[in-house]
């Protein structure tokens, strides 16, 4: 049994609540299990000066990990005049992957930046972040839709992430942190709402896993990933 008393192939509770920023164009919290991550979306009327001329737009992303966000505090890396390796590695992912399901050129020459702030972490985070950063997306699409700013909704389809791991021997779905720091083998797969594979990041914490084993972590990330899509239709139409 796993530390969560969790079946193999069963997710922790998600949850989406949308528009819990004021401000921004779009906003949700998302919460996988007792991870928690605030994903707002922001417009700005310019895109980066590599675009400028092209009639394209452009969604970028930035993480972070709040001070309290584990157990201890960490510093704020604002405070050490750069973000780290691993933020950079996240909030380009987190990019990538948003890009990957919208029409740029839809947009016009609009910047969109998703900022995903982790308020507490359980394991999952990168891909909690994808999945609530989407449905803030959304919202801001449709703000710019309902004042004539573009006329269809860019995004072509939804996308969302899932973690997925070798546990003491067993193939298991969305790993929390208790199997995250134990896992023989940790995988995060991004999918799109049509089964479409935009990123897998897959590493073997102590010996090499198989073919047939990999074939079995995304199965359970296809699976994931389907009940996020619903999950994610379920939050918008509310």
């Amino acid at each position: 049994m796993r530390p969560s008393n969790r079946t193999p192939d069963q997710m922790r509770p998600v949850t989406i609540e949308r528009n819990v920023v004021r401000y921004a164009e779009g906003s949700c919290l998302i919460s996988f299990g007792d991870t928690k991550v605030l994903c707002t979306a922001s417009l700005e009327e310019k895109t980066p000066p590599w675009l400028r001329g092209s009639g394209k737009g452009w969604v970028t992303a930035e993480y972070a990990m709040l001070p309290r966000a584990t157990h201890e505090r960490t510093r704020r890396e604002v405070n050490s005049g750069k973000p780290s390796g691993r933020t950079q590695e996240i909030q380009r992912l987190i990019g990538r992957s948003l890009r990957a399901v919208t029409n740029l050129p839809a947009i016009g020459e609009r910047q969109i930046t998703l900022d995903c702030d982790v308020l507490q972490a359980d394991g999952g985070t990168r891909t909690a972040s994808i999945t609530g950063a989407w449905v803030a997306l959304h919202d801001c699409f449709s703000w710019m839709q309902e004042r004539s700013i573009i006329s269809v909704n860019p995004l072509r389809e939804h996308i969302a992430a899932i973690s997925c791991g070798i546990y003491k021997g067993t193939p298991v779905l969305d790993l929390d942190y208790a199997e995250d720091s134990n896992a023989q083998t940790d995988s995060n797969f991004v999918i799109t709402g049509s089964g479409g594979l935009v990123e897998i990041q897959g590493t073997a914490e102590g010996a090499p896993f198989s073919e047939e084993e990999f074939l079995e972590l995304l199965k359970l990330a296809k699976s994931g990933v389907s009940q996020l899509v619903d999950l994610q239709k379920k939050a918008i139409a509310g």
